[in-house]
């Protein structure tokens, strides 16, 4: 159980630089040779030294991972395409992402190192954390609900939707903190003020989208504190806000590079380049794996007095997959769409702002067909509802895009 009036969740936020080279170079040999013995890595450390990788320099000579190649490797041998120390059987979990991809989960020991984050957010004893992320199939919900465990907070696990009870369920069970996407909070607030029912939610902790700053000021207006974090399935927490706002700080429990898309060069500190992550967990040890995420480095130390490396956090995709409401639309979802209907010559999907939320259009070059016709398909391939768009056939740029975000996240 952890004392929420100590400013730190444990001992490895606060050490000194060479403190933390020292244990990843006692740590990181370790995970290499995991991988080492593992299928799904093939002969990519073939001739590999595991004892003589102990830093982020010599690290990154090794080949990158990508989701992609994560992807056809469970293709051929599922679930997890021999990249777990355990079998299927061995976990407390198994989870499915839109892909399919097919993610381990354990109940072990804040498998997914969310409890961190939650500690800075001020969760602990005493609160209940009312957890909008989803629990069916996609691990978010697990996920924080594994973090609420490890701080010692009790857990209404929610889900999305249902707004009405959402806002009951609040106010009977005395919810005094929110984890979910940032803009669903506004959601659930804006329909227990149109109840009239008072929430006591104080804290929010918050990931699988955007916070943008209006949201997170209209939150501090309300008297919610309200942090984000970035993770993902496969990964875990990746790196998390503290009160101090200025950065994201890398979680204590991976190892983070800022690398050149589509290599595995590290760039200079603050170059903007894609975010590629090792991860120190003995059940999955995924070595440079590429998260397609867009960041920089931050100089220096948080003021917090957490002292890992912080990076500026999410700036965008190193290639078109993007995020929206939560929930990752690729490019072959769109090609998947397009295979539908061979009377569409092209589609694009566009991600914008409605008020505080995220908002998807379907733009569709075909000839004089209805808008309607498309909404089943576009539930179905791009699991999200959106707004169809038809348009004459040539009418969309041809620049090579079938995702534009035109969200601004200044």
């Amino acid at each position: 159980m952890l004392d929420q009036d100590q400013p730190h969740f444990d001992a490895l936020e606060t050490r000194s630089a060479e403190a933390r080279e020292a244990d990843i170079a006692r740590d990181l040999p370790e995970q290499v040779a995991r991988a080492q013995a593992l299928p799904g890595y093939g002969d990519s450390f073939a001739g590999v030294d595991a004892g003589a990788i102990t830093d982020r320099a010599v690290l990154a000579a090794l080949p990158v991972l990508r989701k992609s190649e994560l992807g056809r490797a469970q293709a051929a041998a599922s679930p997890f395409g021999g990249f777990t120390t355990r079998p299927a059987s061995g976990f407390a979990h198994i989870f499915q992402s839109p892909g399919p991809i097919y993610e381990p989960g354990d109940v072990s020991a804040d498998w997914w190192r969310i409890g961190r984050f939650l500690h800075a957010v001020g969760i602990g004893a005493g609160d209940i954390v009312q957890n909008c992320f989803g629990y069916h199939l996609t691990p978010a919900g697990m996920i924080f609900e594994s973090g609420a465990r490890a701080v010692g907070a009790a857990v209404l696990p929610a889900g999305v939707g249902q707004t009405e009870l959402q806002v009951r369920a609040a106010a009977d069970v005395g919810s005094t903190a929110y984890a979910g996407t940032p803009d669903y909070l506004k959601v659930i607030l804006d329909k227990a003020d149109e109840m009239g029912v008072s929430l006591g939610i104080t804290k929010a902790a918050v990931g699988g989208g955007a916070l943008f700053p209006s949201l997170r000021q209209e939150y501090a207006d309300r008297g919610i504190r309200c942090l984000q974090n970035y993770a993902t399935a496969d990964l875990g927490n990746i790196a998390y806000e503290s009160p101090a706002m200025d950065g994201m700080i890398v979680d204590e429990g991976v190892i983070v590079e800022i690398v050149r898309p589509g290599t595995g060069d590290p760039v200079a500190e603050g170059e903007v380049g894609e975010v590629v992550v090792t991860t120190l967990n003995p059940d999955y040890p995924l070595i440079r794996f590429a998260t397609g995420d867009l960041s920089a480095v931050l100089s220096g130390v948080s003021p917090c007095g957490r002292t890992n490396m912080r990076i500026k956090g999410w700036m965008g995709r190193a290639d078109q997959t993007t995020k929206i409401k939560g929930m990752f639309v690729r490019p072959e979802q769109v090609a998947e769409f397009v295979a539908r209907h061979p009377e569409v010559v092209r589609a694009r999907v566009v991600a914008t702002r409605e008020g505080e939320m995220d908002a998807m259009t379907v733009q569709v070059e075909v000839e004089g067909t209805a808008p309607e016709r498309y909404a089943d398909s576009v539930v179905a391939c791009l699991k999200l509802k959106g707004r169809v768009e038809v348009m004459a056939p040539g009418s969309l740029p041809n620049d090579g895009k079938v995702i534009d975000d035109q969200r601004s996240y200044d």
